[in-house]
This record gives C-alpha cells, sequence and structure tokens, in this order.
C-alpha cells in the first residue's frame, strides 16, 4: 500500500477543489506532479511524512534525469511545497522538507508571438464562404481583438457581447468578472456570423456564442485544431496555438502604445508583474530589428555587424 497516493493525495486534492475552489484543470495538474513524487516515494521506501530536505533534493535530481526543464521541475516543487504546508497543517506532518530548497533556475522565457502581417495571414485563411468558415474567421478576429484565453472565448455566452458598444464581459479565473474591448474589424464578423451562420447552428436553444454543426458549444480541443490547421494554411511554420495569438495581442498593443495597466485589465491578470513580461517581449522585438536594419549594429554573435555596403571611404 502507497500511503501518500492512497490516503494523503485524495485528501488534498479534495482540499484544493472543496475548499480553496480551484478548477478540474489546476487540480489535475497537481495530482500529476504528486502522483509523480508518490511513485518516486513508494520506490524509494521514503515515507511522505518522514521525508527529510535531503530526499527532497535527490527527488529534483532524479526529475532533471528524466529530462525535465527547470521550468516543469520548479512548478513540481511548488506543487510539493504547496502539499506539505497542507499536511503541516492539516495531516500532523511534523517536518516540511521543501523549506529550504531553491527553486531550479528557469531563465526568462518571453511568450512567442505573430507579426502582424503573419496575423494578417491567419485571419484571411478560413473560407468565409461557408458558414463554419464564417464562424471560424468571426472567432479568430475575436481571439485577436480582445486577448482572451481559449477557454474565455469557447464558453463565451451569447448575451456577453454587446456589438453595439463594442465591449465583452468575460469571467475569467478565479470568477473575476471583467469588460474586455474589441474593434470595428472584430465586430464586423461577429455580426456576419450572428446573422447569418448562428441561426442555423443553434438546433439546441445554447447559450452559448460560437456554436459547432451539432449545436453545442466548441471544445478547447477543437479550437486548437482549428487555429493549427488555419496557421498551415496561412504559411506560419512555428506551432501556432490560442495562446499565441492572446500572446500577440498583447506584444502589439504594447508596441503601438498601450498602457500597462489597461493591457493588465483586459488581459485579466490578478498581478501587473505577469503582464511585465511583454515589454520584454517588445524590447526583444526592438533589439532584433536594430540588429538587422541599422549599418553600424553590434553585438550580432559577438561580432561587429555592418549592412552589405560599399564603403566610400
Amino acid at each position: 500500500m502507497n500511503d501518500f497516493l492512497d490516503r494523503h493525495l485524495p485528501t488534498y486534492l479534495d482540499h484544493l477543489a472543496i475548499e480553496r475552489g480551484l478548477s478540474r484543470a489546476s487540480v489535475a495538474a497537481y495530482r500529476n506532479d504528486l502522483t509523480a513524487f508518490g511513485g518516486w516515494l513508494a520506490k524509494s521506501r521514503v515515507s511522505a511524512d518522514k521525508a527529510q530536505r535531503s530526499d527532497l533534493g535527490r527527488y529534483m535530481k532524479w526529475m532533471r534525469a528524466r529530462g525535465l526543464s527547470a521550468r516543469s521541475a520548479a512548478r513540481a516543487l511548488s506543487s510539493l511545497r504547496s502539499f506539505y504546508g497542507f499536511a503541516g497543517a492539516h495531516l500532523g506532518f511534523r517536518v516540511d522538507p521543501t523549506a529550504d530548497l531553491l527553486n531550479p533556475k528557469t531563465g526568462l522565457s518571453l511568450p512567442k508571438t505573430l507579426t502582424e502581417r503573419e496575423v494578417e495571414a491567419l485571419l484571411a485563411a478560413p473560407d468565409v464562404t461557408g458558414s463554419l468558415g464564417l464562424r471560424d474567421r468571426a472567432m479568430i478576429e475575436l481571439l485577436y481583438a480582445s486577448g482572451l484565453r481559449v477557454t474565455e472565448i469557447v464558453s463565451l455566452p451569447r448575451d456577453a457581447v454587446d456589438l453595439s458598444a463594442q465591449i465583452l464581459r468575460v469571467t475569467g479565473k478565479g470568477g473575476r468578472e471583467r469588460l474586455v474591448p474589441f474593434g470595428r474589424s472584430a465586430g464586423d464578423w461577429l455580426r456576419r456570423y450572428l446573422e447569418k451562420t448562428r441561426p442555423g447552428l443553434d438546433h439546441k436553444a445554447s447559450g452559448t456564442l460560437f456554436l459547432t454543426a451539432r449545436g453545442g458549444g466548441m471544445t478547447r480541443q477543437r479550437f486548437w485544431q482549428l487555429i493549427e490547421k488555419y496557421g498551415r494554411q496561412a504559411g506560419i511554420r512555428t506551432p501556432l496555438t490560442p495562446h499565441r495569438l492572446r500572446h500577440s495581442f498583447a506584444t502589439h498593443l504594447l508596441e503601438h502604445g498601450a498602457d500597462l495597466r489597461a493591457l493588465q485589465m483586459m488581459l485579466g491578470h490578478a498581478d501587473i508583474a505577469t503582464t511585465q513580461i511583454y515589454t520584454q517581449v517588445s524590447r526583444s522585438r526592438l533589439r532584433r530589428v536594430y540588429d538587422e536594419f541599422h549599418p553600424r549594429a553590434t553585438q550580432k554573435r559577438g561580432k561587429i555587424r555592418t549592412r552589405s555596403v560599399q564603403r566610400g571611404e
């Protein structure tokens, strides 16, 4: 019997779902991290309530040896810290072996974005002569115009859209509600979808804005597949996800002078530090543009780089 997996883990997961009110996806992420830890405990013959700092250190090394990235290892350690904090308060554990462990160094991972030209190609990819193509164009337009999370756009209610004011009422993470504007182009495509396509799809009197051919709401997985398909049609060679469009929305707004606090509100970030990562993306892009086009740009792969022009000296 694995005491950790059979007794402690279910108790903790119930705590996350019921008392802390975490989403199913968040609880599943904790379950995956802690199930791996429980398996390691069993193989190492270490009891969860007797584990020491050295045991956790060995576990972290074991994870990295399996090829886990520093970011994944840091997330796993965060899950362990959360569990041991709960176990000390509610399960009678006397030792917290995670107390003095340092997070693996993850470095700065910048969000990947599309160029504005790539966005235009993506928006033009759906065949809008068909009803589903018109729906897909409206969805992608709205995603890029609003920066919604994929879960937010596929579950968006019909009555959350104010076409005249060009405003969305969005319920995001933690049940927080926010108002998100969208532009004229997205509004025009939404209106066409609502007038020409949605009535023919609404077999079940659904309250969801975007419907499938069967009349129900679209899943996150299906929308992900559609984005990938249209990305290939648009000639975008790098992997494309709905979240990459959200990153592009944020980065392009900042590049055109948007206020960081306003962007935080539109994205639904609880902490502005999360939003500030996009300032780094903008600076990184400026650096690339400078290196590419300035005739006396330096620090290109450690060498002074000049444009291929003849010197008149």
